[in-house]
């Protein structure tokens, strides 16, 4: 008499084959478009605890962050982030940038089978080609420019292709989404600064700043805007988090919202244990909680404006499954898994950032290195 074999519950293979299924989208979706990632303080973690170092960084680190798992997170392209604190003002803050940048530069050239410099689409597209992960520059915080036009140009010539207009408080010309307004948006001299990078073509990055600001920007601005990490504030009332006010201007302009990971971005359990006294144990946050935000985000802005932005290594706690820079699969799959096809998850991956960076490359490259000079910018000093 034979053996019956034992058969998986009916509910078990279902979910087995939904995982499969998901898989599938997902690689359908990463052939057709990179996963290029907003913002990684990365940078700023190797100078906090390992004095900018770019040695023994293949795998096993305490970081977000490593190569082995950039690798088998997908990572096609990563803006990174080139960043000190705004309690660095002044001088003191243009160097800092310049050391983050210096750090890109190294780490590229340490790993040249892992990482290409990418200033445009095409360097994108090339390094994919390669095998590479294309590394971008954004440069977080207005502050970094020490108010100098000059700076801002020469960051541009150096590869940096967003600044994000403020950081934790106000800039001079800019309101912060975590200060006090001073400015109501943008001073005159904001609207000349977010002229600049449209000429230079450089994208304005609104993540950190206040709604005004971000409506003004978006008044100004002649070329796509991104939120290079930021969340939705219908979902969690965060000053942090995007307003659908905002995000349905995102479709005239042609931006994109680079969804986040930070827990207290998507969750108002978590944000308040946070802000409170921290008793008992901290509200559980996982990849669900983000895929709510990116979905919200498709259903406001459209498909056509969305994107990714961890902030991996810029704080301290992750949601459950998106614990690094290895994580990015898993939320595909669970996007995949809620009906989500190929041709959206390659949008939210990296085509519709991609797509910005194209329509903003010629004015980048004609402030290159190669660029003559005979354009005359719109700010002297």
């Amino acid at each position: 008499m034979s053996t019956p074999v034992p058969t998986a519950p009916a509910s078990a293979a279902a979910d087995v084959e939904a995982s499969v299924a998901a898989s599938v989208v997902v690689e359908q979706a990463l052939a057709l478009a990179p996963l290029i990632d907003g913002h990684n303080d990365w940078a700023w973690e190797c100078r906090q605890s390992r004095d900018y170092s770019v040695e023994g960084l293949e795998g096993r680190l305490a970081t977000d962050t490593d190569i082995s798992r950039l690798r088998a997170g997908r990572v096609g392209a990563q803006f990174w982030s080139v960043y000190v604190s705004d309690d660095h003002l002044g001088a003191d803050a243009v160097q800092g940038t310049l050391e983050q940048i210096d750090w890109v530069y190294r780490l590229a050239a340490r790993y040249p089978d892992d990482f290409g410099i990418a200033r445009s689409a095409a360097d994108v597209e090339a390094a994919r080609a390669a095998g590479r992960i294309a590394s971008l520059l954004g440069a977080e915080g207005g502050h970094s420019l020490n108010d100098s036009p000059a700076v801002l140009r020469m960051f541009a010539r150096l590869g940096v292709r967003y600044l994000t207009l403020t950081h934790v408080h106000n800039t001079t010309w800019a309101d912060s989404a975590t200060d006090e307004p001073a400015h109501d948006g943008l001073t005159a001299r904001g609207v000349d600064f977010v002229r600049e990078l449209n000429r230079l073509g450089m994208l304005i990055d609104l993540s950190h700043v206040s709604p005004a600001t971000a409506h003004a920007a978006l008044d100004a601005s002649d070329s796509p805007v991104i939120f290079s990490h930021s969340s939705c504030r219908a979902l969690t009332d965060h000053p942090r988090n995007v307003p659908d006010d905002v995000l349905t201007r995102l479709a005239a302009n042609g931006g994109v919202i680079m969804l986040t990971f930070v827990p207290q971005f998507l969750s108002e359990d978590y944000s308040v244990w946070l802000e409170g006294d921290q008793t008992g144990p901290a509200p559980v946050v996982t990849l669900t909680d983000v895929a709510d935000h990116v979905e919200h985000a498709r259903r406001v802005a459209g498909v056509g404006h969305i994107g990714l932005g961890g902030d991996f290594d810029g704080t301290d706690e992750f949601p459950a499954g998106l614990s690094g820079v290895d994580g990015y699969p898993a939320l595909l799959a669970e996007l995949a898994r809620r009906g989500w096809p190929a041709a959206d998850l390659a949008a939210l991956a990296g085509a519709n950032v991609l797509r910005v960076l194209r329509e903003t490359d010629a004015a980048f490259a004609a402030a290159g290195p190669a660029a003559s000079g005979a354009s005359v910018p719109r700010l002297v000093r």
